[in-house]
């Protein structure tokens, strides 16, 4: 190897070095998944490159023969993690090691407590890969060379964890990667072959390349020592054997593999497709939420593997993005091996075993739901703002889907949702038609909602919904069992069967005595509202905002502008409640700025209820504060000098 010019000294990204220190010390307990880490990479570059090869065997430099090679060197402490998969070139190596690049990082951090058992937990969730070495190593050396680059191109790396590292041009015969490991000197025991064998047994068994090291046999009788390649991991595709033959452990460590997490997964599902088309799917849901989960753009966690051979993952056609959070395999036995992207998007097997894939993960999640709800429970506190997007993605199951998704309501007015559409309508009152719900930015908002009194006061239940999906939700799922959603902040409030003969004649003959009223209040707000009318939805507050009954919710509006969308100015509709004594006093009112002033705050106390913002804050506060001067102190106090 021949060093040329162009050697870097640079500096790790900010993360690197935070992540370093605190794996270092967090993970120090579980040290050797560290070569678990370093052997998964590994298995994943020959994957890349037995895909890339399918369409360029030049890439193969006239050796298709893919291994893992475990190698140790006592004399000098090093342990050596060789493969000879696809190799990267110097810009891939700073881009993937020098810096992470993966989505939701900085939330990682934030995350972080100092607390170091769930730190840890943390890490798990995160995934360390190629950083892991540090923990047993003072100094990682990286030499690598891309397939089909030439000896030229290769790279070498090397760190000692500690904020920097430097990068060269190298001559590299071999393609692939080598991860040298100059170990602390307390890891002897990674110096041993027994013990690497025994934790790539633990680890790796499940790895379809064959892992190999040196194996020494001595002949007494010629004196002479032969050293052969003898592969230490079983180098067979797990999901290719019966579920009878494979262990509970060995489905939890090819989950680990596959996922690149250090935790065990919630439930896993296994399943051999036979028929029209032959697949087998092997899917796990993590126990924690990957931080990149918000990111519909983002799919890695499902590879598709054609008769065992990898072809692609991050592929939106294997999964619908509601289930991004899926991990695990999809191996087919009828695809082409020369299969792309662009053949997936319009291909009949794939569509089959998409909807095959679908069905089978919400069965599974069903049956969890019934059998084992606290279980359930743990995945929708991780997943369930994700899963709702299935009644917006998935048409052809949004019924399923529906019956699997959990709300809060004011049935028992609890912050973790574990209300169901079903549970609902079977408490439905006698004459209800529909399935109320609100929407707001947070929990506290919906559940201290002026518009539920009038339904407390029956003993209505409306849903809860405080989460940004909910607003999509609601405009998709417009019906349960034939029972239509209703928001219980559109339109006027019609309980039909529910409200009796009583109630509507004082509600209309409210509305004909404060007539006057009305009027004079809509001359105030003027543009500010659509209409001012009397409400009978109110029993407590004064005064509400209500949207047109064919206008968007108030929430869903202040949404779409956060989110820097142009929307139509729309004017709520301000209802006020005859029976409540603010109503009365300024009915009385003979002072027209006085009245203005209270017509004024009455809208502004409504606005501020539904979570909406002021336009002048300050003059909210001036004119609250003028008018309890007014309340409570004699006339002549208030006469400003002069």
């Amino acid at each position: 190897m021949t060093v040329e010019a162009h050697q870097e000294t640079l500096g790790f990204q900010t993360e690197i070095k935070q992540l370093l220190d605190l794996m270092i010390h967090s993970l120090y307990s579980n040290k050797e998944i560290f070569l678990r880490e370093l052997v998964s990479n590994a298995s994943d570059a020959a994957d890349k490159l037995r895909f890339q090869a399918l369409s360029d065997e030049g890439l193969y430099e006239g050796d298709a023969n893919l291994k893992i090679w475990i190698e140790v060197n006592k004399e000098n402490r090093t342990l050596t993690i060789r493969d000879n998969g696809l190799g990267m070139t110097r810009e891939e190596v700073i881009a993937n090691i020098g810096t992470i690049a993966k989505s939701g990082t900085r939330e990682f951090f934030k995350s972080l407590t100092g607390d170091q058992a769930r730190d840890t937990q943390l890490i798990g969730q995160f995934g360390v890969g190629f950083y892991s070495s540090f923990i047993v190593a003072d100094q990682v050396t990286l030499i690598t060379r891309k397939a089909g680059f030439g000896a030229e191109h290769g790279v070498k790396w090397t760190s000692s964890g500690e904020g920097n590292y430097t990068i060269e041009n190298v001559t590299q015969n071999q393609r692939g990667t080598e991860v040298i490991l100059h170990l602390r000197p307390e890891e002897d025991e990674f110096l041993q072959d027994y013990q690497l064998r025994s934790v790539v047994k633990k680890y790796s068994d499940h790895i379809m390349l064959p892992i190999v090291m040196p194996k020494i046999t001595t002949d007494q009788e010629k004196n002479e020592t032969t050293i052969e390649e003898e592969v230490v991991n079983s180098a067979t595709a797990l999901w290719t054997r019966g579920k009878q033959e494979i262990t509970e452990e060995e489905y939890k460590e090819f989950y680990k593999h596959v996922a690149h997490d250090f935790d065990a997964p919630l439930l896993w599902l296994h399943n051999k497709v036979e028929g029209t088309h032959e697949y087998t799917l092997l899917f796990y849901i993590p126990s924690r939420a990957p931080f990149d989960l918000w990111d519909r753009n983002n799919r890695r966690g499902v590879k598709l593997y054609v008769r065992r051979v990898f072809i692609m993952d991050d592929n939106d056609q294997l999964l619908p993005p509601y289930l991004r959070f899926m991990r695990g395999i999809i191996d087919s036995n009828d695809l082409p091996l020369n299969i792309s992207r662009e053949i997936l998007q319009h291909n009949k097997q794939i569509e089959s075993i998409r909807s095959g894939s679908v069905k089978k993960i919400l069965s599974a999640l069903e049956n969890l739901a019934s059998n084992e709800p606290e279980k359930y429970a743990s995945f929708w506190k991780e997943f369930g703002r994700v899963f709702k997007e299935g009644i917006i993605d998935d048409f052809g199951n949004r019924e399923r889907v529906a019956k699997l998704l959990r709300f809060c309501s004011t049935h028992d007015d609890n912050a973790v949702p574990a209300i169901t559409l079903d549970g609902y309508v079977e408490r439905m009152k006698e004459g209800q038609e529909k399935i109320y719900y609100i929407t707001a930015e947070t929990f506290a908002a919906a559940k201290n909602s002026p518009h539920l009194e009038i339904f407390r006061k029956k003993g209505l239940e409306v849903l809860l919904l405080h989460e940004q999906v909910d607003e999509w939700v609601v405009t998709h799922l417009t019906e349960f069992q034939g029972k239509k959603l209703h928001s219980v902040t559109k339109g006027e409030l019609d309980l039909g069967q529910l409200q009796d003969e009583i109630e509507k004649q004082a509600t209309e003959k409210a509305a004909q005595e404060f007539k006057p009223l009305v009027e004079k209040i809509k001359a105030v707000l003027g543009e500010k509202v659509k209409e001012v009318r009397i409400t009978h939805r109110l029993t407590h507050s004064p005064a509400c905002l209500v949207a047109d009954e064919h206008a968007m919710d108030a929430s869903l509006e202040r949404l779409l502008k956060a989110a820097g969308q142009t929307i139509p100015n729309s004017s709520p509709i301000f209802e006020i409640n005859p029976e409540h004594p603010i109503i009365a006093s300024i009915q009385q009112e003979n002072d027209g700025e006085r009245f203005k002033e209270w017509a004024l705050i009455l809208f502004d106390q409504a606005l501020l209820s539904e979570g909406g913002q002021l336009d002048d804050p300050a003059a909210f506060v001036s004119r609250l504060n003028q008018m309890w001067m007014t309340i409570t102190q004699p006339a002549s106090r208030l006469i400003l000098p002069g």
